[in-house]
């Protein structure tokens, strides 16, 4: 039901008991919309991955984690590149600050050959994100997917900005327009809108998504909580929820995909029409975001990317 693609990395943490001369590292799978995936699947879905997959150390570490988490790795292209790195530093406030490695590695090297010439019926939605849609080669190639299956599926894009790797924000600012006019679903952080369209311009965002043509636009702002617009005119701001926040790694990725689980299991992604996945029905957008709010949280309180399961939302 759902694909996800691009992005596949290995986050390595920063141990808080690291000294000035050595650091200690943890690490564990990460990337944005690799995320989402391994997120879909735990809240009950067929889920699908499409990237680059090394066959290094960490590369087959990612598959079996995969694996384990009931992801379908069929599209994936096997490859002898390095897989690419994060180095990730918790703020005090929790918030995370990344460096990443990508110079030639699996997933910064996707191109049009690794792309099937046709995907299988079943996929009702195609999510994007992040730093692969941007790089030259794998960002055209994205860019271009996008473009061809709008025609028959709903896209969901989180522009997810990594200016550490691509510091060139005309780049960031040509792909969210590119991938936006197809998109369904869009989210992006108030950091992604400061940095996309001006600082605290989330209105302004949100109708600008909407003028692309998506039927949900969100944008969230951490412990502020999210402000969502959709196609019917509807408009919510809602607050953050009191937690403890162990870490913020994930929490963005958690929100798409329990926003995306929402809504297709309250049948709002509708059929085409003139191309374009539609809206049905009235959608009750306080309730899917006031959802994809509370499964952040659940991230937020664990180490990395953990994202939670249909049951720890509800128990929560």
């Amino acid at each position: 039901m759902f694909l996800c693609c691009g992005d596949s990395l290995f986050d390595l943490f920063v141990d808080s008991d690291s000294q000035d001369n050595d650091i200690a590292l943890s690490g564990g799978v990460g990337g944005s919309p690799l995320n989402v995936a391994i997120g879909l699947s735990r809240l009950g879905h067929h889920s699908r991955y499409l990237t680059r997959l090394s066959t290094d150390p960490f590369g087959q570490r990612m598959q079996r984690h995969l694996d384990n988490n009931q992801i379908d790795t069929s599209l994936c292209v096997q490859t002898g590149q390095n897989t690419t790195l994060a180095i990730v530093e918790k703020q005090n406030d929790g918030s995370a600050k990344y460096v990443f490695y990508t110079d030639n590695t699996a997933d910064a090297s996707i191109n049009p050959a690794d792309i099937p010439d046709t995907l299988p019926a079943d996929i009702q939605v195609l999510h994007v994100a992040s730093y692969s849609t941007v790089l030259p080669e794998t960002g055209a190639t994205l860019q271009a997917l996008v473009e061809r299956e709008s025609q028959h599926r709903a896209i969901s894009f989180d522009p997810n900005l990594r200016l550490m790797v691509e510091p060139d924000l005309t780049l960031w600012r040509q792909a969210f327009k590119n991938i936006g006019q197809h998109a369904f679903f869009i989210k992006a952080s108030d950091e992604d809108v400061d940095a996309l369209v001006g600082e605290g311009q989330y209105e302004k965002f949100l109708q600008q998504c909407l003028q692309l043509g998506a039927q949900v636009a969100v944008v969230t702002r951490g412990p502020n909580g999210a402000m969502a617009a959709d196609a019917n005119g509807q408009t919510v701001t809602l607050p953050g929820l009191e937690i403890e926040v162990e870490d913020t790694v994930g929490a963005g990725d958690t929100f798409q995909a329990a926003a995306l689980h929402w809504l297709v299991s309250n049948h709002h992604i509708g059929a085409l029409d003139h191309g374009r996945t539609q809206l049905t029905g009235e959608l009750d957008l306080a309730a899917c975001v006031s959802f994809a709010i509370k499964a952040a949280a659940v991230t937020c309180t664990r180490r990395g990317a953990d994202l939670p399961r249909l049951n720890d939302i509800e128990s929560s």
